[in-house]
């Protein structure tokens, strides 16, 4: 049965930009009140202005995510929650002995650890009115590791595992919550700017626009995973190799030469 977007109450962390924006935009397209929590507080009203502006409902809000107790309070002031997508996120980009022992905290900070104080603040509440969708975007990045992605690779690693442990859980319990993964490729935001593929036809950097879409449909239809583009939801299988031949296999695509040219900026932690 489909979980129709219209008229829920739906909750984007790391909303005030890139794939976060577009997701708030689409939910709202699709008759969703949208919260927004950014980091950002200018950035988060001003994709609420652009969402009213087209007869939506959208409220934002100032909230570090790595920040338990801003979590706690923040999440003491929203109303029920029914779908939670865990959005924000950032990215460093540089090999592990260039990369700061605070940069590698930050990291798994948003990136990982967040997922569970802002899941842990509204999750009681879906299960006990039956129905929600816990949405966690990890990445490709969150099933293969290449150079120059030591930190961000781990914690997308571990926020694909979240998400899946997540799903047994709310499955084993009957809750009637979903828990949705997504793994996209590279995007075309500020944080990629910069990384390259081989093979562009095979591996473009995704439009926001497009993933957001996927993600809706796939919340909709209660998906438990949405992996783009189709080439990545190779690599599974792939992983079915000698790890020597995968290895091969995954330099001749430059998958450890993607984050060679990249110039992507790090944007305040979400």
């Amino acid at each position: 049965m489909l979980y129709h977007l219209r008229g829920k109450n739906v909750l984007i962390t790391g909303g005030g930009s890139g794939l976060g924006r577009s997701i708030a935009l689409e939910a709202a397209s699709r008759g969703a009140q949208v919260m927004i929590w950014d980091i950002s507080a200018e950035a988060g009203e001003a994709v609420c202005t652009e969402i009213r502006q087209t007869g939506g409902e959208a409220r934002a809000m100032e909230v570090d995510v790595s920040d338990r107790s801003a979590v706690r309070l923040a999440a003491s002031r929203c109303e029920s929650v029914d779908v939670l997508i865990n959005n924000a996120g950032v990215i460093v980009g540089k090999p592990l002995l260039e990369t700061s022992e605070d940069e590698i905290a930050g990291t798994f900070d948003v990136n990982t650890l967040a997922l569970y104080w802002v899941t842990r603040a509204f999750l009681g509440g879906m299960i006990s009115r039956g129905h929600g969708t816990v949405v966690t975007i990890s990445s490709a990045s969150g099933l293969l590791g290449v150079a120059g992605q030591s930190d961000y690779a781990a914690s997308k690693f571990a926020a694909f595992g979240f998400a899946e442990a997540l799903r047994a859980e709310m499955r084993r319990g009957r809750t009637g919550v979903t828990s949705l993964t997504v793994c996209p490729s590279y995007l075309e935001t500020s944080m990629s700017h910069g990384v390259s593929t081989r093979f562009p036809l095979l591996l473009p950097p995704l439009r926001t626009e497009k993933v957001a879409r996927r993600i809706a449909r796939a919340i909709e239809k209660r998906h438990a995973q949405l992996i783009m583009p189709s080439l990545v939801r190779t690599l599974p299988v792939a992983r079915a190799m000698h790890v020597r031949h995968f290895d091969r296999l995954m330099d001749a695509f430059g998958a450890s030469r993607a984050m060679d040219t990249f110039r992507g900026s790090v944007p305040p932690a979400p």
